[in-house]
């Protein structure tokens, strides 16, 4: 890679209809939110892989995945609370010792700070030599545009099941009963192990359902470092206290 590998490295979005390349160097510049995938996703019977679309709350949209794998980002990616997401944002022409490849990454995320994180989905053992290159290439075509970019190669089993669960109560969950004040009431004072968080309240058995509503908006945290039970630690999350 010379000096000037960044003009001659280039990607193409489609934008306004049409389809339009900008060198590596510029692609920082690129209007992300005025693009829409750069290929679409079919259905066919008999297919290899599992494509469909997933809902994401952070975005109130559903965004297309071509893989269970990709689900599965898409679902975390829902739980950091994204501003938007697009998938196969754009091409990724390289130069490297045998020629020149492309690559279409899967995913670009904005982050709520407004960073841009790019993302490739393969499992560890699929990934080939050929997919190392160009995963390679994609590494240095983000860091030239200051953004970061990770290639998922799996999960700890129990950080996806933890995520799954919470994101069963993710969408607006109404609160009759008045539990939700009584949950984040029993974490102000330190952390409580969740089993011991939901016996305070007026009843418990719809108690659970309500803390992880608020596990998943991050009123209430965790440690996904470890499995989620009744012996789990719990406390007061980042996010502002409101109803919802």
């Amino acid at each position: 890679m010379s000096g000037d590998w960044p003009r001659r490295w280039s990607g193409t979005w489609s934008i306004g209809g049409g389809e339009v390349a900008w060198p590596v160097r510029d692609m920082a510049s690129v209007p992300v939110r005025s693009s829409v995938p750069l290929r679409g996703f079919t259905w066919r019977a008999r297919q290899g892989h599992r494509p469909g679309l997933q809902f994401m709350v952070s975005t109130g949209r559903h965004h297309g995945f071509e893989s269970l794998e990709e689900q599965r980002l898409l679902l975390v990616l829902d739980f950091l609370r994204v501003s938007e997401v697009l998938p196969q944002p754009f091409q990724l022409d390289f130069e490297h010792v045998g020629g020149r490849s492309r690559h279409v990454p899967d995913f670009l995320a904005v982050l709520p700070d407004g960073g841009l994180w790019l993302f490739d989905v393969r499992p560890g053992h699929l990934i080939k030599p050929a997919d190392a290159l160009k995963f390679a290439a994609t590494t240095e075509a983000a860091a030239a545009c200051g953004w970061h970019y990770s290639v998922v190669t799996g999960w700890r089993p129990h950080v996806y099941s933890v995520l799954d669960h919470l994101s069963s109560q993710r969408r607006p969950l109404k609160d009759q009963l008045g539990l939700q004040p009584q949950l984040l009431g029993a974490v102000r004072d330190g952390p409580v192990c969740f089993g011991d968080l939901v016996a305070v309240t007026s009843l418990p058995a719809v108690a659970r359902a309500q803390a992880t509503h608020l596990l998943w908006h991050r009123r209430l945290a965790l440690d996904l470092a470890r499995p989620l039970g009744d012996g789990s630690r719990i406390w007061t999350g980042s996010a502002p206290d409101r109803r919802g």
